[in-house]
Formats: structure tokens, C-alpha cells, sequence
């Protein structure tokens, strides 16, 4: 019943398209008036339709399809003083506003016009730079109306707007964004490609797509998510791509200065600083961030840093040359996992004091944006990663794989502890071109871009040093009969290239076909370890093994999305994509005593699809509804053998193909322009954001699997709450709820939570949150406070099977924050 009503619903709105009558463009331009210089991602607001569009480099921008009417326009740009203008819109009308220098002063009459978007979440337009998002389903969290823990990257508050997200609480104070979807591990983030101002900044694309770096919240302007269809520009994840774009130089100061120092529970402390300015031709800005916290565990503390540089120097006026630089360097403390009788018995409880992880990443960026004409654009895209993982700690004992690796003691007299080091040495160069052109007195675009991937990554495992401090120097001469020794390789190479074209059929329909060919290389040379005991502990085997391998592949992509646009109120999309994931080298090697990994484990195949309908009405709500499909074959996962050789292990391979399928919705009503669109000091705006995700394994060769339902996916996932306020006071409440959810294809179940001493398989029961935030304004000074997980829920998102457990990771209890800010 439930379906016949959806298909009934999407009937219904798909068979609105009588054209509407009496419509007008207002374009105009937004410049300095100093200089008299466009002013780029200018924000333009039309007061009650809620309507906004960013300004493009050429200081630009249009409005279409506006009914015959008065309206009031507001301009906002990063420093400058807002305006407002009242226009009769009687014609189609061009503009030019002219904005002033920011005089330091926000008063509550600009607070309040910028409360009016009261939609936290945006789209991406069609084409933004030289990139294209026709057709495809994108969200854009603007960070500068997110209400919630930032000093702690709380991922729950900052992405509650993104529809369908599933993402691993680890209690850590956002120091590895851990986000999937879809049926997608959120493990560090590795099912998406994940970029920092367009370029790359996981460990490795291909090989080890796993993103144990996240720019701070404090320091991003907007976060843009593009799902599967994203896989033809930005690379063959399943998942897409999340880009984090950082906040961008003051355009009018020469100096500014921002600083947010922020505590809270269990002696959180962060202090966010930022500098940034304009000179003539030169503008920079910087950032840096230092956070620490005891954790809500004994041996869970940490210590972080954070640095970004932007150096930007604009050569001509329609040539932009920028250089970056990221370094970002942390240690933490990892408390282990529980086995769920010791979760529910005490959720704090830690027996491992010896296990410590440690990150070193350097990032740098070379940019390059060129204007050939009004029709032609271009970018060059030169990065390059330096970084370095250390994971030490205890996991399990090799002699006696029998004892259970959560609960057996860790005695350093008894047991060395693991020692990983990998190393990521990579760059890479993305150049784009996008050309705007007629085609049947129609207008259309033209993109094609080119990328070059090269990696030079190692992994070194081994036995590491005695005692408990975060000492991460192997001790193979002293320790030469350790089980668990590997060294290897991993040179990787990768060359794409893109195209996708935007074919206006009418001037509401378009068609955006795209093509990706790729050439990956992927190798693994080194050797490894195998030694095997008796039931006694006793070595009986001992034998160093090379373990060499290459492979090359050749692959082709297709895409195609459509989108009708009937007006602001009315947008139908749809779009199909092929995707593929690279075999990494974690999954190829590594040793760990709580799986083994399949020789013959090899690369995931398949397609995404979307199909759905989105708009803004009149000011008062803002939806997105659609329909999706995931076809994943040869999806990697861990399952327990139960014949042959490897009988009782567990085994990491290809376990089968999957169908993942579900309905996404997003609603975000204005109830204050629903009662009078002049209430401009007030906000109550509710929002929704409802997924609900089936799946099944269609076939595997794998004994109780076929027909069960993915690992990793919620049925129901739900995050819905208020935001409210009046004047430059600003709150708001939200609840999460999330189904249970299986951790294997073969969707064990624990008989017994109250006794099983298994942590790693299971399911992660169903949980809900509700978290609280607060923040006042008053001109360049704001306060910011809340409460995260107010009921105090005793809930775990994650079982892992290594490192940070292995076993149940619990997520944090109650907890409070408060941030006092300013800026001048």
C-alpha cells in the first residue's frame, strides 16, 4: 500500500508541467565599488521565496522565471556591508549592485535577513567553475547556517540535512570522518572520493582510499555531496563525491582575524584561529586548530593539530594562481572494543593501555583557473600527499587463536604489541575544460578533463616496542620469531579521462551524457610471514613468503542524467552511472589475527541510479524526494567459512552480488513565512530526512548468504528536528533514529547478548539520539552552546575488526559544549 501511494504521489507531481504564465529573468552583476571589480559567490536573496544564487566569477547572476511582481532582492558577499533593494519586476531586468567595504559592524537587522534562507541545505547548480552537476542529486551544507558542535566535528549535526548518510560515532571528536550510505562502509569514508577544494586528500585514490584526515569545521564554508553519478568527473567510487571547500580570503581587509575557543565534557578543549586579507592582487588566508580531550574512556585521550595556508595571486583578471598547504598531525589513545556482555554490563570499560595511533599528513596544491573568453574556461589541479599512519597496540594472540582477542588481558610481559607503519607518497595533476556553446539555437556545454595519479605507498608490520607509551619503533632484532611480519610496496598508477556534455533540448530540458576511461595499474611487492602453532602454542611452521602482484586493467564508464526544470517550485532529475572500486592493498595484504584475507580477492563492479523531483515553494518549503538503485557485484566483505581449509575463520573476499534499492526524502518548512512572510526576527523552521533502504544478496557462492540483506544498512534512517530563534538568538533541536543494522553478509545474529563474548559480528541494535544547540550573536562576538545526545543513550554505531578494536566500539553519552567566538 505503502509503494502504491509513493507511485501515485511521483505521478502526480511528474504530470505537473502546464507552463507558467507571466514569467521574468532578473540578471544583473555585483561589484566593488572601489575598483568597480565582479565580485564572485556573492549571495543573492530574494526575501519571501526564499530564493538564493551565488554570484560566478565574472560577478554574475540570474534569476528565472520570476512571476510579475515586487520584490525584495538582498546581496551578501564576504567583506562587504549587505544591501537591500525593493524591484517591481514588470520585464525581464538586468542590475548592477555596487557593495561597500565591510565596516566591522552586523547588527541584528543583517543577522535576521540572513535567518530568512532558512534552508541549511542547498543544491549545486548545473555548472559551477568547470565542473558539472546536471542532472545529478547534490546537496551543499552551508556552514555558515549549521547550528550544532563544531569544535568537535559532531558528523551527526553537521550532515543531519543530507538524506540517507550512515555514519560511525567513534566518540573522537571528528578526528576521521567516518560517513557511508547506501549500503556503503562508512569506514574512514573510503566508499566516497574525498577532496579539499577539488583536489584529493585520502591516502591513496585507488589503492587505499581511506581518509584518516578532515579539515576542521570551524574552517569549511560549505560541504558538497554528489552521489554515485559523481563517478564519471571525480573517479569510480560507489559513493561519490564529498568535497570540503574551506573559507576563502577577506576580499576588503587587508587583515582579519578570527578566533573561536571552545571546552567541553571530558576536558574537551579546541582553539580555532584564522587570518585572512586581501593586498592588491594577493590574498591569503590561514588557519589553525589545536584540539585535545581526555575521552569518555580511560586510555581514549588525544591530542591534535591542525594547519591550512591559501596563498592566492591573481595574475590578470581572468587568470587565478593558488598555491595550498594542510598539515595535520595527531595522536590518540584507543581504549579497544567490548564484547556486548561487557557493553551492556559497562559501556567505559578499557583493557588496553598499550594501543596508540598516530597520523602525520602534509598536503599541498598547486592551482591554476584561466578565462579564455565569456564561453571558455579552464583549471589545473597539482597535488600531492606526504603522510604517514602508525597503528601499535594489541589485537589478539597468534600461538592461541582460541583466546579471545577483546577479552585476554594485555600483559606486556606476555605479548608484543603490533606494530603498522604505512607510509603514502603520492600527486597527481587534474586538468578540466569547459566550453559553452549553441547547438540548434540552443544553448549547451561542453566539459572534458584529464587526470594523472602516480603513488609510491609502503606498509611495514611488525612486532613493536614493550611497555606502554606511544614508542612506534619496531623491535625485530629482539623479537625475531614474531608471527605477524609483512613488508611491502604498493607503486599505483592511474590515468582518466572525462567528458560530459550538457544538450539543452529545450528551455526546460536537458541531457547531460558523460563518458570516463581509466587506466589503473595496481601493484603489491614485498613478502610476508606464515607461521603456524599446535593446539599447545608450539611453532611448527615457519616460512617468509614473497607475495608479488600486478594488475592492469583498462576501464570505460558511462553515465547519463536528465533534468527537467519547470521552475524554482518543480525540478525532475534522474541520472545512471557505472561504477567500479579498485581492490585496495589492505585488502590484497596485511596480517591480522581476527581474518584472513581470500589470494583471489578481486575488484567490485556496478551502477547507481537516481531518479527524483526537488524544488522551493514560494518561500515556505524547500523537498527533494527520488527514488535510487545499487547494483554492487563482487562486493568485498568478511563471512565465517564453513568447509574446506579455512573452516571456523573468518575470510575477507568477494562475497557476491548485491542489490541495494530505497526512497530518500527532505522536506524544510518555513512555518514562520507560512503565518506572515514580514515576521523577519523570528525563525521556526522543522525539517524531515527519511530514508528508507532495502537490499538482498541476488547471488554468491558463499553458503548462507545468498538472499540476505546487505551488512551496513539501516532500513530506517531517520533525522528530523527545529530550528528556531528570534533575532540574533538561534537553536536548535534534533533526533536521530537509525533501525538495527547487520556488520556481515551472513546477518549473524548474537543468541545471547547478556553472555556471548563475540564483539565483532553481530548487529548493531537501533538507536536514537536527540541533541541540543544554542547560539547568540552580538555584532562581532557570538556564543555557542549545547548538549549532544541529551537522553544520555547507551548506543554503539560500529564492531571492528581491527584497529581501533577489535570488538564494539562504544559511542560517547551525554556531553556539553560551549564556543565564544569573534571576529575582527
Amino acid at each position: 500500500m505503502m509503494k502504491l501511494k509513493v507511485c501515485n504521489l511521483l505521478i502526480i507531481l511528474f504530470g505537473i508541467s502546464a507552463p507558467l504564465l507571466g514569467q521574468y529573468n532578473l540578471k544583473g552583476v555585483v561589484k566593488e565599488s572601489n575598483s568597480q571589480k565582479p565580485i564572485k559567490n556573492a549571495e543573492i536573496f530574494i526575501k519571501k521565496e526564499a530564493l538564493k544564487v551565488n554570484t560566478e566569477d565574472n560577478g554574475s547572476f540570474i534569476f528565472k522565471e520570476l512571476k510579475k511582481a515586487d520584490y525584495t532582492v538582498v546581496i551578501f558577499a564576504l567583506g562587504y556591508n549587505s544591501i537591500t533593494k525593493n524591484i517591481s519586476l514588470l520585464a525581464d531586468t538586468s542590475l548592477t549592485f555596487i557593495l561597500q567595504p565591510f565596516d566591522g559592524q552586523m547588527d541584528e537587522v543583517v543577522i535576521s535577513q540572513k535567518q530568512e534562507e532558512s534552508f541549511g541545505l542547498n543544491r549545486l547548480n548545473p555548472i559551477e567553475g568547470t565542473s558539472i552537476y546536471a542532472g545529478k542529486k547534490s546537496e551543499v551544507i552551508l556552514m555558515d547556517q549549521a547550528i550544532g558542535n563544531l569544535a568537535a566535528n559532531n558528523a551527526r549535526q553537521i550532515y543531519s540535512q543530507v538524506v540517507g548518510l550512515n555514519i560511525y560515532d567513534n566518540g573522537d571528536a571528528g578526528l576521521q570522518l567516518n560517513v557511508g550510505g547506501r549500503g556503503l562502509d562508512p569506514n574512514r569514508t573510503a566508499n566516497f572520493n574525498t577532496r579539499q577544494n577539488g583536489y584529493d586528500i585520502s591516502a591513496d585514490v585507488l589503492g587505499y582510499p581511506e581518509s584518516y584526515y578532515t579539515p576542521p569545521a570551524e574552517a569549511i564554508q560549505q560541504i558538497e555531496v554528489i552521489r554515485g553519478a559523481a563517478s564519471l568527473q571525480y573517479g569510480t567510487q560507489f559513493g561519490g563525491l564529498i568535497n570540503f571547500k574551506l573559507r576563502e580570503p577577506n576580499p576588503n581587509k587587508k587583515i582579519e582575524w578570527n578566533s573561536r575557543q571552545s571546552y567541553g565534557s571530558f576536558n574537551l578543549f579546541t582553539s580555532f584561529n584564522s587570518l585572512s586579507g586581501t593586498i592588491g592582487r594577493f590574498s591569503y588566508y590561514t588557519h589553525f586548530n589545536y584540539k585535545r580531550e581526555d575521552g569518555f574512556r580511560p586510555n581514549s585521550g588525544f591530542d591534535s593539530k591542525n594547519f591550512f595556508a591559501s596563498l592566492d595571486y591573481a595574475l590578470t583578471d581572468q587568470t587565478n594562481l593558488t598555491f595550498e598547504t594542510t598539515y595535520s598531525s595527531y595522536l590518540a589513545q584507543q581504549p579497544g572494543g567490548l564484547t556486548d556482555s561487557q557493553f551492556n554490563e559497562n559501556m567505559y570499560f578499557s583493557n588496553r593501555e598499550r594501543n596508540w595511533f598516530s597520523v602525520d599528513w602534509k598536503l599541498f596544491a598547486l592551482k591554476l583557473k584561466h578565462k579564455f573568453s565569456p564561453q571558455t574556461k579552464m583549471s589545473l589541479n597539482l597535488f600531492g600527499l606526504d603522510a604517514q599512519r602508525d597503528a601499535l597496540g594489541f589485537r589478539g594472540d597468534a600461538k592461541r587463536p582460541e583466546r579471545n582477542p577483546i577479552t585476554e588481558p594485555d600483559d606486556p610481559d606476555v605479548y608484543t604489541r603490533d606494530l603498522i607503519v604505512g607510509k603514502f607518497n603520492n600527486w597527481g595533476a587534474e586538468a578540466r575544460l569547459l566550453h559553452h556553446y549553441s547547438m540548434f539555437k540552443k544553448k549547451s556545454v561542453f566539459l572534458v578533463g584529464v587526470k594523472y595519479y602516480q603513488s609510491a605507498n609502503s606498509s611495514i608490520q611488525g612486532p613493536g616496542s614493550p611497555g606502554y607509551d606511544a614508542d612506534f619503533s619496531f623491535t625485530f632484532e629482539s623479537n625475531p620469531s614474531y608471527p605477524n611480519q609483512s613488508d611491502f610496496s604498493f607503486p599505483n598508477l592511474n590515468l582518466a579521462l572525462f567528458s560530459e556534455n550538457i544538450l539543452n533540448l529545450s528551455d526546460n530540458l536537458s541531457i547531460t551524457p558523460g563518458m570516463r576511461i581509466e587506466y589503473i595499474k595496481t601493484e603489491s611487492t614485498g613478502n610476508y610471514t606464515e607461521v603456524r602453532y599446535d593446539l599447545a602454542g608450539n611453532e611448527i611452521f615457519r616460512e617468509t613468503r614473497a607475495d608479488n602482484r600486478t594488475l592492469e586493467r583498462p576501464i570505460i564508464l558511462f553515465g547519463l542524467g536528465v533534468d527537467f526544470y519547470h521552475s524554482e517550485q518543480l525540478e525532475l532529475y534522474a541520472n545512471l552511472s557505472q561504477n567500479y572500486r579498485s581492490v585496495t592493498f589492505s585488502d590484497i595484504r596485511v596480517v591480522n589475527p581476527t581474518f584472513m584475507i581470500d589470494p583471489d580477492i578481486t575488484d567490485e563492479k556496478g551502477f547507481t541510479g537516481d531518479v527524483g523531483i526537488r524544488g522551493k515553494y514560494d518561500g515556505i518549503f524547500s523537498y527533494d524526494v527520488s527514488l535510487f538503485a545499487l547494483r554492487y557485484n563482487n562486493r568485498i566483505g568478511t563471512i565465517l567459512v564453513s568447509s574446506g581449509p579455512n573452516k571456523g575463520n573468518r575470510v575477507r573476499k568477494n562475497i557476491g552480488d548485491a542489490f541495494i534499492y530505497g526512497l530518500e526524502t527532505f522536506v524544510d518548512w518555513n512555518v514562520i513565512n507560512t503565518i506572515h512572510k514580514d515576521m523577519n526576527l523570528y525563525k521556526f523552521a522543522p525539517f524531515v530526512n527519511f530514508a528508507l533502504t532495502n537490499s538482498q544478496y541476488l547471488s554468491s557462492e558463499e553458503s548462507n548468504v545468498e538472499g540476505k540483506m546487505v551488512e551496513f544498512i539501516p532500513q530506517i534512517n531517520l533525522k528530523t528536528g527545529i530550528r528556531l530563534g528570534y533575532k540574533n538568538l538561534l537553536g536548535s533541536l534534533q533526533y536521530t533514529f537509525l533501525s538495527d543494522q547487520f556488520t556481515d553478509a551472513q546477518n549473524s545474529s548474537i543468541p545471547d547478548p547478556g553472555e556471548s563474548t563475540e564483539g565483532i559480528i553481530g548487529k548493531i541494535p537501533s538507536y536514537d539520539i536527540l541533541d541540543f544547540s544554542l547560539s547568540y550573536a552580538y555584532k562581532a562576538i557570538k556564543l555557542e552552546s549545547g548538549i549532544n545526545n541529551l537522553l544520555n543513550e547507551k548506543y554503539f554505531t560500529r564492531r571492528a575488526t581491527g584497529y581501533p578494536g577489535p570488538g564494539i566500539i562504544p559511542s560517547a553519552p551525554r556531553t556539553y559544549y560551549i564556543t565564544l567566538g569573534f571576529r575582527i
